[in-house]
């Protein structure tokens, strides 16, 4: 190729509308998937959970740095106040304050719910590495969302058969996301609305998770606050300070 025609062909790339350029699937996947962390995150937010037997609200402040180190306690209600959960990369542990008791989640318990709800141990350590474990696929696209198709990697430790992600293109946020077992039956559906723009980027600040074998059951968390690039070291992400009150 010539000078002259690779200059040209950079130029026509550059003049090209956002939408007519490559889709990086893997980056657009890791994008929805980092959207509530950032850098470094911290964030307060209300998480309601309803079962057929039970209704539960808790109050909560969560601490995020990159993609391996999370922690979240529980303020209120003042009986839960204190309850505490830490992840370092892939171990998670558990604080229960009214016993002084510190446990580490075996990885047979990874499937097990997270604090009552209907959001998993294995999605607060898996939903960062999705973009590592999976391949992606575009299967649908027209003027406003994408559609793109998720598969394990074959030695993907993992537990979901196949996810779909509806995205929308111009904020570049989630719609809704479909997790399907190793049989590829649909089991549980995830719905995101209550878009802001936050630090340059649009967030969707209400999540709602929905077991589809369980109509009736949900877990909605809405964020009341959520700042980015907050000053925070890995320290702080310690078993000490997951006992704190």
């Amino acid at each position: 190729m010539s000078r002259k025609t690779l200059i040209l062909s950079l130029l026509f790339c550059l003049t090209l509308p956002p939408q007519a350029l490559p889709l990086e699937l893997r980056q657009l996947i890791r994008e929805i998937e980092d959207q509530h962390m950032g850098r470094s995150s911290v964030a307060e937010m209300t998480m309601a959970v309803s079962t057929e037997h039970w209704q539960r609200t808790t109050r909560m402040e969560a601490w995020s740095l990159g993609r391996d180190y999370f922690l979240v306690r529980i303020l209120e209600p003042a009986k839960e106040k204190g309850v505490a959960t830490l992840k370092i990369d892939q171990e998670v542990w558990n604080y229960l304050p009214k016993v002084d008791r510190t446990i580490k989640v075996p990885p047979s318990m990874m499937g097990g719910a997270w604090m009552g709800s209907h959001i998993t141990n294995n999605d607060l350590v898996k939903a960062a590495h999705i973009d590592e474990d999976y391949d992606f696929t575009l299967r649908a696209e027209d003027d406003a969302s994408w559609t793109v198709e998720a598969l394990p990697k074959p030695d993907a430790a993992v537990i979901w058969g196949k996810i779909v992600y509806r995205i929308e293109k111009r904020r570049r946020v989630p719609i809704e996301i479909g997790y399907f077992d190793e049989e590829m039956i649909e089991v549980r559906k995830m719905v995101f609305d209550r878009v802001e723009p936050i630090d340059e980027r649009f967030v969707p600040l209400r999540m709602s998770v929905k077991p589809l074998d369980k109509p009736q059951e949900r877990t909605v968390l809405d964020y009341s606050r959520l700042d980015f690039n907050v000053p925070l070291d890995e320290s702080f992400f310690s078993l000490r300070n997951l006992k704190a009150r």
